[in-house]
């Protein structure tokens, strides 16, 4: 055990059970799982928020943005989420007085975050933030397997998923506790078995016994377990089919879809000897085949970075015959186009010939700018990759598999 706790000296064990935990921040309805695709979501009618610990921060020369991991204020709000930080960005304790984001970094303080209802439905989302309110109590969470199960309570060995310590804590449910599967359907503890995995969310006041024991109201199960080996959890194999964007130093970076059994659109893989790298009829290949635009399978593990895109490190990929064509260049307006296409002058200067118009489909992942949108307007500059297929009018016509926002600052406002 590597955590150092808030000690809870006098009350019993079993009124850990009864009492509120982080102000019931995990007593809210978990949202509904994402698939990954980077489609906007426009249907928030109030202002969403994450409350939790900011898990990550990232400032360069263009941007500065943080990562809110913990629970979602609402059933549509958000468990894990990127906020860009912008001047109009507010950052205030529960009586509203202005309170420096270092400190609440270097503290490691609960917030709530708030946010624009404009996200992106990417793994995790991205958003721009409002208001970050710094609160008086703060809770943990475990990631973890269910080692032992007894009286209403569970005993869980894993990680920490704030500092990434070893852990091991005895859990007891509190009277009203919220109990969820990996569907996001409500089970009872007792449906709880050895063997299970869990994220349970538990604190602030916690008893230093051996192992330490806290009160906990909110916990996601996986109720999935191996047939022939019932003390393994069944982790689904995750993946994306889509483009090689990028690659350099041992890495690429592949967008697209996510598997059915789940997966980013975006995400940077590590590449080594343990990446079994094959063609489609299951033939050995060489990291040579791994080319930008060239269409790939990518299988990996469920334990990712938490900052965007996800890295993690590549188990399988399956090369695919097919290859794409990247253009960069600009958005410009044209009344060749319709609804569900967008004109680009390839290389942004001023030759019409290679310029190309892109067929915009559900079949075609957008890569929005950070704290932007998808919508693809006049003046917004982008890298795409499209099918080699392509009519013969100029300009021609084709269809956009990928495409990447490098910058909307000079693109076209709504009115």
């Amino acid at each position: 055990m590597n955590k150092m706790y808030k000690v809870l000296a006098t009350a019993s064990i079993l009124a850990l059970a009864a009492m509120p935990v982080a102000a019931n921040a995990q007593q809210l309805p978990a949202q509904a799982v994402q698939k990954g695709n980077a489609n906007k979501q426009t249907d928030v009618k109030n202002v969403p928020a994450t409350w939790g610990q900011i898990t990550n921060f990232v400032h360069d020369k263009s941007d500065k943005f943080i990562t809110v991991t913990g629970r979602g204020l609402a059933p549509t709000d958000q468990d894990e989420i990127i906020l860009a930080i912008t001047p109009k960005t507010k950052f205030i304790d529960a009586k509203g007085k202005t309170v420096p984001l270092q400190k609440i970094i270097d503290g490691h303080k609960t917030v709530k975050a708030f946010y624009s209802p404009n996200i992106t439905k990417s793994i995790p989302a991205r958003g721009t933030a409002l208001t970050l309110v710094v609160q008086d109590q703060s809770f943990s969470a475990i990631d973890g397997k269910v080692t032992e199960v007894r009286d209403g309570r569970i005993l869980v060995k894993g990680t920490d998923v704030y500092d990434k310590h070893d852990e091991e804590i005895w859990l007891h449910f509190a009277d009203k506790a919220t109990i969820i599967d990996q569907n996001r359907k409500t089970i009872a503890a007792g449906d709880i078995k050895e063997g299970m995995s869990v994220r349970a969310f538990y604190g602030p006041a916690v008893a230093m016994s051996l192992p330490p024991q806290s009160g906990t109201n909110y916990v996601i199960v996986n109720t999935n377990m191996e047939d022939v080996n019932p003390g393994e959890v069944n982790e689904l194999t995750a993946g994306t089919a889509g483009v090689i964007t990028d690659q350099k130093d041992g890495q690429i970076t592949v967008i697209g879809q996510p598997l059915e059994k789940g997966g980013v659109n975006y995400v940077v893989l590590s590449i080594d000897d343990k990446t079994q790298i094959v063609d489609e009829d299951g033939n050995k290949l060489t990291k040579d085949a791994l080319k930008t635009s060239g269409h790939v399978e990518a299988t990996y593990g469920a334990v990712m970075t938490l900052m965007y895109p996800a890295h993690t490190h590549a188990d399988k990929i399956v090369v695919k015959k097919a290859e794409s064509v990247k253009i960069e260049g600009t958005v410009m307006p044209s009344d060749r186009t319709s609804k569900d296409q967008v004109y680009v002058n390839v290389g942004s200067d001023d030759s019409t010939a290679n310029d190309v118009i892109l067929n915009i489909s559900k079949e075609t992942t957008i890569i929005p700018a950070l704290g932007g949108d998808t919508a693809l307007r006049a003046g917004t500059k982008i890298v795409a990759f499209h099918s080699p297929v392509m009519t013969k009018s100029l300009p021609g016509i084709t269809s956009a598999e990928v495409v990447i926002v490098t910058s909307d600052k000079d693109a076209v406002q709504p009115k």
